[in-house]
């Protein structure tokens, strides 16, 4: 009885993503027909999302592009290739490494403040209120949201992707002695422009997924308080979870419509 329980919450589960998806892109389109999206609402948001996550993706990309460099920098040292470093950290660094920094720092970080934010309105009943005066929850607290982490995620996914590619060059031209012509002449040459498009993509469909699961498991959280910090933890294991079977999905995708040089 309790696996069937379990079976059974985990197909709730997946229906409620499913009608909150429709739902939402719904009140997307009526939002745009009618002209009436909460701009301001989203401007705040996205404020509110680059002061808590911008500098935690900086101190995380500027290691991670350290490590990169040097386990690349030993690899092709190895076998004698050290002029294509560059080419290796750049393809790493831009198809993989910035979308996943920036999805995960919007999902741990910025997904929990916006579960935690709307959960505690839905405690205090704010999003009832909303709905007996007659204005669309969806359309005043969820797309705001959504629109404000999308476009962080892909401002963020540039600015990481500077950084992470910053750092490996520092680390692969002072400690590598590598050149810098050669690192960046091979980086250009495999690293073309719709490698950095598809990170956005990448970027754009990670924060929808890490916003959505936010918004949905806040406006529905039950239980007081406690409810709420469930909902929190509940928001970033899932969120974790989409965003990695997300990108495989877009990895593989790419990998078939893309020539051979420009996969990753």
């Amino acid at each position: 009885m309790a696996v069937a329980r379990g079976r059974s919450g985990s197909v709730a589960e997946i229906g409620l993503l499913f009608g909150f998806a429709a739902d939402t892109a719904y009140a997307a389109g009526q939002a745009v027909l009618r002209r009436r999206f909460a701009w301001r609402e989203a401007i705040d948001q996205m404020w509110f999302l680059a002061g808590v996550t911008t500098l935690p993706s900086i101190l995380v990309m500027i290691p991670f592009g350290v490590v990169v460099a040097a386990q690349v920098g030993s690899l092709t040292g190895q076998i004698g290739a050290q002029s294509y470093s560059g080419a290796v950290v750049g393809l790493l660094i831009v198809g993989q490494a910035a979308p996943l920094v920036c999805a995960l720092m919007i999902a741990g970080v910025g997904g929990s403040a916006l579960c935690a934010d709307l959960g505690s309105r839905a405690i205090r009943e704010e999003t009832d209120a909303l709905e007996v005066m007659g204005l669309s929850v969806l359309e005043r607290l969820v797309l705001p949201r959504i629109v404000a982490a999308v476009v962080v995620t892909m401002l963020l996914d540039s600015l990481v992707m500077a950084v992470g590619i910053t750092a490996s060059f520092l680390f692969q031209v002072l400690a590598g002695h590598v050149a810098p012509g050669s690192f960046l002449t091979t980086m250009t040459d495999f690293a073309h422009l719709s490698d950095f498009f598809v990170s956005q993509v990448k970027s754009a469909v990670f924060a929808v997924l890490a916003a959505g699961v936010a918004c949905v498991k806040g406006i529905t959280v039950k239980g007081g308080p406690a409810g709420v910090g469930n909902a929190v933890n509940e928001t970033v294991v899932l969120a974790f979870l989409l965003v990695f079977l997300a990108n495989v999905g877009i990895g593989e995708l790419y990998a078939l419509m893309a020539p051979p040089d420009g996969g990753f």
